[in-house]
């Protein structure tokens, strides 16, 4: 499914209106019946049900005009409230009003001396609220008495649904100044706005309902950035046949480990293996070769060449090499440590890589140290997969992690391109970019923010990256099951209680879900 900025949004409407003859008086029509069928749906029935409409003068404002219609033809009782003179209203917009009208029902004016007090009145009768002040145009600030009404409206605990977009979020950033409608669902038009996946619009716009407006398809081709779907990710992941045997699902390779924390590793191939990986080889510290053996007995394991300090050593890399000829793919980093020889270790492998590898954790904070590029194999080639968190882009960037926050897409998709490379910049949301394709996570909860977490991520595109998805895609479906694992296990053990290994037991029934779509 698509995701749109604004400019975007505009263009696809042009082109339904201009080449496909589809007036923008339907598509209002459509969307405005879209949000009554939402408001029906939570309400159970709108029949002697108050409903509270506030409308701007826009486009969105006659969304909630045709919504407004829909209610009171069902049964319900609708204050509607109006930011300005009914007079500014044209288009599209003055002819719903005036059919308003028409059906003799009143309209409050918001910029009334009364009209708080007026809107007091109505959020104690409202059953349900909706928000059609401000849409995908908006930008700055809510201003003066708006600002009042909007917090109003987010005081009062009224059930609020959004049209489009809440009033005050902007639509390509998510960003808020001021305040905005905090809404307990948004119902979005076509296709969903970036602002609505991004922090703080994310934290706004509640439970997002993507409705279809008679937007021909194909209007959108061309755009690169696409929301993640279970629908999507099953026509990625190729059915296993009844003859098959190991071998064709891949063999990953995990390079990680270190005193203290050989667990990482651990979880990688464990992650690995329930995301269906044929064969995983688990290459870690030698002195940690039997534990690590012990903590994952369906993996293989290989004791490498060891620093002092229990780290990995240059003097394995020609042991990596050899283990690289048997291997799909190759997942560098966890737990790896940034001992000095450890990083040379790095370069190294780089260096002489010869399969499609993930770098992830201490193979990025390496990569930081060393360069990104310098004396490294990222545009030699091979497919490389890097999954930093904020703290580790912001290392590799050289560039302050607010900087990066405040633009995720963006950011993400730059580095994609300079490094040559996928990249998945970790987090809320999870933003994966590739050459020519984006992708942005839905799944995923807070609980998720723990420790070993990431680990669990790399195991799992390490696993569909070996089974023959290309590198973005594999790395997008792993984010998607991987927050989807996350979900379903907090369903169990609660958010504050939810640990990596617990993510790992939940991959089974995440995959399931998935397939069924």
């Amino acid at each position: 499914m698509h995701l749109v900025t604004a400019a975007e949004m505009r263009e696809i409407d042009q082109k339904t209106t201009s080449e496909y003859g589809i007036s923008g008086l339907v598509l209002m029509e459509n969307a405005g019946l879209a949000v009554y069928r939402t408001v029906h749906e939570l309400l159970g029935t709108v029949a002697d049900k108050t409903v509270l409409v506030m409308c701007g003068t826009g486009n969105n404002g006659g969304d909630g005009l045709v919504t407004a219609r829909h209610l009171v033809n069902h049964g319900a009782r609708v204050r509607l409230m109006l930011t300005s003179d009914p007079e500014s209203l044209a288009g599209d917009s003055r002819v719903n009003y005036d059919i308003w009208q028409r059906m003799g029902q009143k309209v409050y004016s918001i910029q009334d001396r009364n009209s708080l007090q007026v809107l007091h009145l109505a959020l104690m009768q409202a059953d349900l609220v909706i928000d059609a002040l401000y849409g995908t145009g908006f930008r700055g600030e809510i201003q003066d008495r708006l600002k009042k009404l909007v917090e109003t409206v987010n005081d009062s605990e009224r059930v609020v649904v959004s049209v489009d977009l809440p009033s005050g979020v902007h639509a390509d950033t998510g960003t808020v100044r001021g305040t905005a409608i905090m809404a307990d669902h948004t119902v979005t038009f076509g296709f969903p706005k970036l602002g609505l996946l991004l922090e703080p619009g994310t934290d706004y716009a509640g439970t997002v309902h993507v409705a279809d407006i008679s937007i021909p398809r194909g209007v959108s081709d061309g755009l690169r950035r696409r929301l993640i779907t279970a629908e999507q990710i099953s026509e990625w992941l190729k059915p296993r046949l009844p003859g098959a045997h190991k071998g064709q699902f891949g063999h990953v390779l995990v390079i990680g480990g270190s005193r203290g924390m050989v667990g990482a590793a651990c979880l990688t191939a464990r992650a690995a293996l329930k995301g269906g990986a044929g064969l995983v080889t688990l290459a870690v510290p030698r002195s940690l070769q039997d534990v690590a053996a012990g903590v994952v007995p369906e993996a293989m394991t290989a004791g490498l060449a060891e620093t002092l300090d229990g780290t990995i050593s240059p003097l394995a890399r020609d042991h990596i090499l050899d283990l690289q000829k048997k291997a799909t793919v190759m997942a560098l980093g966890p737990g790896l440590s940034v001992h000095p020889e450890t990083v040379e270790m790095v370069r190294l492998v780089l260096s002489d890589v010869r399969i499609p590898c993930i770098l992830d954790a201490d193979a990025l904070n390496a990569l930081a140290l060393l360069g990104v590029g310098g004396g490294t194999a990222l545009d030699g080639g091979i497919p490389f997969v890097l999954t930093p968190h904020p703290g580790e882009m912001s290392r590799l960037l050289g560039v302050p992690v607010a900087n990066l926050v405040s633009d995720r897409i963006g950011t993400t998709e730059i580095a994609a391109v300079n490094w040559g490379c996928t990249v998945a910049l970790k987090g809320r949301p999870t933003v994966i970019a590739g050459l020519r394709e984006t992708y942005v996570n839905p799944t995923g909860n807070p609980g998720m923010a723990t420790a070993g977490s990431g680990d669990v991520l790399t195991g799992l595109v390490s696993a569909l990256l070996a089974q023959g998805c290309a590198p973005t895609k594999a790395m997008a479906a792993a984010a998607f099951v991987h927050g989807l694992a996350g979900d379903l296990a907090a369903e169990n053990t609660g958010q504050m209680s939810l640990t990596a290994g617990a993510i790992i037991e939940s991959i089974p029934a995440a995959l399931k879900e998935v397939e069924r779509r």
